[in-house]
């Protein structure tokens, strides 16, 4: 039974096959060929998109929604809708006069919770027999950025008390979320906090793990299973995300599959992932599907290993690279396909950065509009860069679009967000205070004599 299968997996249990959870997120929008801002607002389409991703790529399990600002807009920020993206934070309530004490953690009633909820019972009753459902909750170090934003950073490091306030407040809002979604049916908990790739070890222990351990404890006592979701370069600080004890990890492909299974194995945590987001699911073809699936699987094995993608699948991942991925799960692959090199022809023209007359700042990304850490880099660069005014240049380069991905290989970043300041990669899946980036650029633009 394809349900048993994820919880087998999630528990570090052997399986006869290993499990494929596909991410659908704003891709169920696609599925059902309307927008996402549209989707988002609608608990019928939301139901309607993961029945039809459920008939379509025969996962074992799949959340029923992926939205990671739920909870912040419940909570008075505002929200920038798009069409083929999930919505982003675009104000930060703490910026705009209020204070913690004016904040109250969100119920049922509050936000778009009531339709997200109406829309996980729905899936439950109709699926929930068949495949495991997840609840996604935004993690309470992302949270504290969508409510604070990037201040939170020098915050760290003036007044920790502050933040380690806020801190408990998100996990408040955690717990409560994750109750929620455990009482609407959901078997797995997925606390999905992208932004714990961007910090040190250290801080990790000391703003991060007092608050979501008590998540996952959480969770264990009410019966369920929980699964720690980073995105980004997150390598330093998994065997941390260990000792906090979920029963799952889940990363993308930022990080080394191997290296995960093995630190993760001995603490007796199981691996979900990762296939690649944009160079294999969306760019790729259908054989790149197989071969990356294969991959994983054979790095991740029969026991403790769940196959899924990186993260959110873009809106616009062919259907055909996803049912690829599928038969290759099912053991079904029956041809070999032969199709088109659709990266072939595009290419990037590099500046010539040493005799450029402005500092050129390249931020490889996802995109900002849809990855958490990927958005707050760019917010951290921009309000740097302000000081040296014309005399620097930022350009984000989106690796879901293909230009992004050339770009991306002649510079040599490997991993988003990548910070490169005149063709020099300067910080990778790190984000450093406002103050680092400003004397980073100040330095650029004095070598340049600007």
């Amino acid at each position: 039974m394809s349900k048993q299968l994820v919880l087998d997996a999630m528990y570090n249990k052997e399986v006869d096959r290993i499990p494929w959870v596909p991410f659908v997120g704003c891709h169920a929008a696609s599925l059902i060929g309307v927008d996402c801002e549209t989707f988002f607002k609608d608990a019928d389409l939301i139901v309607k998109g993961v029945k039809k991703a459920f008939d379509l790529y025969d996962p074992d399990g799949l959340p029923a929604l992926f939205d990671l600002q739920i909870e912040a807009e419940a909570m008075g920020c505002g929200l920038t809708y798009a069409k083929e993206n999930p919505p982003a934070v675009s104000t930060h309530i703490l910026e705009q006069g209020k204070t913690l004490a004016d904040l109250k953690v969100p119920t049922e009633k509050d936000g778009r919770f009531p339709l997200a909820l109406d829309a996980t019972r729905r899936i439950v009753k109709e699926l929930g027999d068949k495949i495991a459902v997840y609840g996604l909750i935004t993690g309470p170090f992302t949270l504290a950025l969508h409510l604070k934003g990037t201040e939170i950073f020098y915050d760290m490091l003036d007044e920790p008390e502050e933040v380690e306030k806020l801190m408990e407040f998100c996990k408040e809002v955690c717990l409560n979320t994750a109750r929620m979604y455990m009482e609407a049916g959901c078997d797995i908990i997925a606390l999905v906090d992208p932004m714990t790739s961007q910090i040190s070890p250290d801080n990790f222990e000391e703003f991060v793990a007092p608050y979501v351990t008590p998540v996952f404890e959480y969770v264990r006592e009410m019966g369920k299973a929980s699964s720690f979701f980073v995105c980004g370069n997150a390598k330093r600080n998994i065997e941390a995300m260990c000792r906090t004890k979920p029963d799952n990890i889940s990363i993308d492909e930022n990080i080394p599959l191997d290296y995960v299974v093995e630190t993760c194995r001995p603490y007796g945590v199981s691996v979900g992932g990762n296939i690649k987001l944009t160079l294999t699911m969306l760019f790729g073809s259908r054989m790149d599907n197989v071969n990356d699936a294969k991959n994983c699987m054979q790095i991740g094995g029969n026991k403790g290993f769940i196959l899924a993608p990186g993260c959110d699948m873009p809106y616009a991942t062919p259907v055909d690279n996803v049912k690829a991925i599928t038969s290759t799960v099912h053991g079904n692959v029956t041809e070999i396909f032969d199709d088109e090199d659709v990266m072939a022809g595009v290419d990037y023209v590099l500046p010539d950065y040493k005799n450029e007359t402005q500092v050129i700042v390249d931020c490889i990304t996802l995109d900002s509009a849809s990855c958490a850490a990927c958005q707050y880099t760019m917010e951290a660069v921009l309000t740097s860069a302000q000081t040296l005014g014309n005399k620097i240049k930022v350009i984000e380069h989106k690796i879901k679009e293909k230009e992004g991905v050339a770009c991306m290989l002649k510079l040599g970043a490997s991993n988003v967000p990548t910070i490169i300041v005149d063709g020099e990669i300067k910080y990778v899946s790190i984000l450093p205070d406002n103050a680092e980036l400003t004397a980073c650029f100040e330095a650029a633009a004095k070598s340049k004599g600007l």
